[in-house]
């Protein structure tokens, strides 16, 4: 007598071959609507499509609902944001990509089926995020008080777009969340790679002239912001590594301080210490003479400050910290307080941020070698150091081939050149002979 075939339970779910030879599983699971809805997932093999069914049964038996293809493009990102990238990416990063996913992406595509998203579709929502005003799209005019609404609700609008560069972080947000989808075999491509946005042109910065931050520091010479002002200026350090530096991470005897950790003010858990941003920013720097008179002036009167305010010393030893406070200085402060110290030196105004790149213009323009400030700096290759400081390094270019242009002039032609006179063209291109 042949066998009997054995029925499965009520929810165990099928799984079979597909002609493509991948293997399908279904069961019906918990959705993000609280509805219950059937669930197709594949693999290479057998074993592998029913081990992707029992996680997302037991997902489901749980009470989560279980997020998959058939679901919309708003629950993938809101499932990727909570359960993946949370642990994969830096927390002040998890904050902006939770931020763009809650004004971009979920309002443009979120109601999109996942599996069914395509490259036009795409496409289509970056070509309206980069024409339409996203004032009155987000309807921020109307939310205003009427005696401050200056927009779309007084048919006045600003015509407020988003700059390429955001445009590009938007896109890489989501080509991110999709490569995951594709990980995880929930989609078979990731269409968001299928869009072309062009490389966005880098901000612009102006940096200070060597004037403007020899007035700065002649401003600063008795302001409380005087220390790090003078650091950030001869050492180009970020901000949040300035903030984050210890009494422990400098040998004002040597000479040198170790970078090896950031200072961020995050929602979730107030002001942390991170590591650097990346591998190469953790680096030892060599400081010139004048900061570490500076910092030794600086101890010794951080000291003496707390002591008069009756608090115990620097528990955790930062080098920079609040007035008449053992407590690091907020980087919100910082940029507030910074930005009234331009106001008072008559300097135009920069942010904090463009005191580093000052300082590689300058070493540039001294005629610094790339590489050095490269290593200064703690970028992780030396080619962001050279896109970064393109405009100063054709200056740099400029100003050696005109010193070339001037060794090449026939030495009877006197000081006009071989031209009868002419100087050379900015260039440095030498005019042929008449």
């Amino acid at each position: 007598m042949a066998a009997q075939k054995k029925n499965r339970a009520n929810g165990e779910g099928t799984v079979f071959q597909r002609k493509d030879g991948r293997w399908e599983a279904a069961a019906y699971v918990l959705a993000a609507n609280g509805n219950r809805q059937r669930l197709h997932v594949y693999g290479r093999t057998r074993q592998q499509a029913m081990d992707k069914l029992t996680d997302a049964k037991a997902t489901s038996n749980r009470g989560t609902p279980v997020v998959h293809a058939q679901g919309t493009v708003g629950n993938w990102i809101t499932y990727w944001l909570d359960t993946v990238a949370v642990h994969r990416i830096r927390e002040t990063t998890h904050t902006r990509y939770t931020a763009v996913a809650r004004l971009y992406i979920i309002p443009g595509l979120g109601t999109k089926k996942l599996s069914k998203l395509t490259a036009r579709d795409i496409r289509t929502w970056l070509d309206g995020l980069r024409t339409r005003c996203q004032c009155c799209a987000r309807r921020t005019d109307h939310q205003r008080t009427p005696t401050k609404q200056r927009c779309c609700a007084v048919d006045d609008c600003c015509r407020r777009v988003l700059s390429a560069l955001t445009l590009t972080y938007i896109h890489t947000v989501l080509k991110t969340a999709l490569e995951h989808a594709v990980q995880e075999e929930e989609i078979p491509r990731n269409v968001a790679r299928n869009v072309r946005l062009g490389t966005p042109r880098p901000r612009r910065f102006e940096p200070l002239t060597t004037e403007e931050a020899r007035q700065l520091l002649d401003t600063t010479r008795n302001h409380p912001l005087h220390p790090v002002v003078h650091l950030a200026l001869h050492t180009g350090l970020r901000r949040g590594e300035l903030l984050g530096l210890t009494w422990e991470d400098i040998d004002l005897d040597a000479g040198t301080a170790v970078i090896r950790r950031s200072l961020q003010r995050t929602s979730d858990n107030g002001l942390v210490l991170f590591p650097t941003k990346t591998k190469a920013s953790e680096r030892r720097i060599a400081l010139p003479a004048a900061c570490i008179q500076g910092l030794h002036a600086h101890r010794v009167g951080q000291q003496a400050e707390h002591e008069a305010a009756g608090l115990r010393w620097n528990p955790a030893g930062y080098v920079f910290t609040a007035p008449s406070k053992a407590l690091p200085v907020e980087p919100s402060t910082l940029n507030r307080r910074f930005a009234t110290l331009l106001n008072q030196a008559g300097l135009r105004r920069i942010r904090f941020h463009d005191l580093r790149h000052t300082t590689a213009t300058l070493l540039l323009d001294q005629g610094v070698e790339l590489v050095v400030i490269k290593e200064l700096l703690g970028h992780a290759h030396i080619g962001v150091t050279a896109t970064v400081y393109t405009h100063v390094r054709l200056r740099i270019q400029r100003n050696a081939i005109d010193l070339l242009g001037n060794a090449l002039r026939y030495p009877d032609t006197g000081p006009g050149g071989c031209d009868g006179g002419f100087d050379p063209p900015e260039s440095g291109i030498l005019l042929p002979s008449r």
